[in-house]
């Protein structure tokens, strides 16, 4: 592992794409920054697997990227997030190191959104089930309400790169009335997956005018800016080369070909074993 007083490029982390939609929102805010995105596609989906599973899995990438030089990682992922990431905080982060997830920062700032205090979840099973989105919250806000639905296809239509068929109006249309039929009171929707804001143009179809609709990308990016404004003794740990590097732990072609849905623009991925 490099010595701790190293600068070297901060590490995003995901289970597969998803994270690439934070990552891209993250290097748009601070490009001055070098980056090693590290997506588990070989195990992917994170979702479905059990909090010991994904916990292991999220511990073996994350010292993964330790081992390749960053001394901060985000998990862009919100299963990681959900599930892994506060027993690597307390349990197993070496001197100097950080990890940070995704729910947090959105959970901080949702409160500036709702008028009604009621909020909607989009989410993985995962997701859900942890409730993660509720406890963070009402930690923050014990007055707001929240209502959670799980979205079981939104991830393949999105992976298949299916988000303007007949099949994904059918199920954006069938989740976003389910999850409304809950409260009609409720005026903020959180999509708390990164596949998601893929599905954007769509969502805005079934999603009523007064009802807002908020993505992770840009929430996280300006909250790692302040994290980084606030903490310059992690912030001198995080080298600006303008350098991004791309692994995968399944077929780099297969992820380069999918990334692009997900980042914008094409990338060069490398294969890695954790």
């Amino acid at each position: 592992m490099n010595n701790l007083k190293t600068s070297g490029p901060i590490g995003i982390f995901d289970s597969g794409y998803g994270g690439l939609s934070v990552f891209k929102e993250i290097q748009h805010l601070l490009p001055q920054y070098d980056y090693i995105y590290l997506g588990d596609n070989a195990r992917v989906p994170y979702g479905t697997r059990s909090f010991e599973t994904v916990y292991n899995y999220t511990k073996q990438c994350v010292f993964k990227l330790f081992d390749l030089g960053c001394n901060l990682i985000i998990l862009a992922c919100n299963t990681a997030s959900a599930k892994a990431l506060r027993t690597i905080q307390q349990n197993d982060l070496p001197p100097g190191k950080k990890v940070l997830g995704v729910i947090r920062p959105t959970t901080e700032m949702v409160h500036n959104f709702t008028k009604t205090n009621k909020i909607g979840i989009l989410a993985t099973t995962g997701t859900v089930k942890s409730e993660s989105y509720k406890i963070e919250i009402h930690k923050f806000n014990p007055e707001i309400q929240v209502f959670q639905h799980d979205c079981p296809f939104w991830v393949p239509l999105v992976e298949n790169n299916e988000m303007n068929t007949k099949g994904a109006h059918y199920f954006v249309e069938k989740d976003i009335r389910e999850l409304l039929q809950q409260s009609a009171q409720i005026d903020t929707i959180v999509l708390a997956c990164t596949h998601y804001p893929l599905l954007l143009p769509v969502i805005e179809k079934y999603v009523p005018n007064h009802i807002q609709i908020i993505s992770q990308g840009p929430i996280v990016a300006a909250s790692l800016k302040d994290y980084l404004n606030r903490h310059k003794e992690i912030e001198i740990l995080c080298s600006q080369n303008e350098q991004l590097a791309f692994y995968t732990t399944d077929d780099p072609h297969d992820f380069e070909s999918k990334a692009k849905i997900f980042f914008g623009k094409s990338i060069a991925a490398s294969h890695i074993t954790v």
